[in-house]
């Protein structure tokens, strides 16, 4: 009986108690295939195997009559036991993922003071940001200045029409970049440094009071961070460099670095 585990030791490697053991041989769940000469439970690999799918089948919420249903099923091998827990296991993934994503949203919309209902903040921002891109950044770069705390306490007091308002004159920005970027216009040329100073004037005129410095650093996050790129880059390749060589173009023309 070299190949079969003792009770104790079945229990230590599953992580389980010995009742739990107990408990399932008695209701016919993982029963041990022998007996010690001293009548102890003797645990064959297969019986290993069929408690490894038991447990795991827990875990995923079912109940013991279910597990003991779906263990039993003769039409079912190892392998598809397997390929059921996978994909289990992934559409669990996703719906963790989406609330994951979902409080993110909602820790974001906080994080700028938004005050709406989940259902508005959806119907206002879609489904791929809620509150501003820049919410997380800024807080962690200017949480304690007097910039950020302006910042929450004005968009604590907007309402939805106000969002709405806010978020159709920076799409419109955006899309003018992106237009201007395809025309071929230079980023340190007249269209888009005064692109540029509109976007600068957009957030001092509804969140801060946004300088030449401070905008440099919005420009420098939306070509080294992912999500900065992507957002901008989804509405037309390239137009996160294109937009933060213009910001830059735009600080120098009007107030020179240095």
């Amino acid at each position: 009986m070299d190949d079969y585990l003792s009770v104790g030791r079945l229990a230590e490697l599953a992580g389980i108690t010995v009742r739990t053991l107990h408990h399932y041989d008695e209701i016919g769940l993982v029963r041990p295939s022998a007996r010690t000469p001293a009548g102890y439970r003797a645990y064959a690999p297969g019986d290993v195997e069929r408690l490894r799918q038991v447990l795991m089948y827990r875990r995923l919420g079912f109940g013991l009559r279910e597990v003991a249903e779906l263990v039993a099923d003769p039409a079912v091998d190892a392998v598809a036991h397997l390929r059921r827990q996978r994909g289990l296991l992934l559409s669990r993934r996703d719906q963790v993922d989406a609330m994951v994503a979902a409080i993110d949203k909602e820790l974001e919309a906080r994080a700028m003071g938004i005050n709406l209902t989940p259902a508005e903040q959806l119907e206002v921002f879609g489904t791929d940001k809620a509150g501003g891109e820049w919410a997380d950044e800024a807080e962690q770069r200017w949480g304690g200045t007097d910039a950020y705390r302006e910042s929450q306490r004005r968009a604590a007091g907007y309402g939805k029409d106000d969002w709405v308002r806010i978020k159709a004159e920076a799409d419109e920005n955006v899309l003018a970049f992106a237009a201007a970027l395809r025309a071929g216009k230079p980023a340190g040329g007249p269209d888009a440094t005064d692109l540029a100073e509109r976007h600068r004037q957009h957030i001092s005129r509804y969140f801060y009071d946004c300088g030449y410095a401070m905008h440099r650093g919005l420009a420098d996050m939306y070509v080294t961070d992912p999500r900065f790129t992507a957002n901008y880059d989804g509405v037309e390749p390239g137009l996160a460099r294109y937009v933060h060589d213009a910001i830059l173009a735009n600080a120098d023309r009007r107030e020179p670095a240095g």
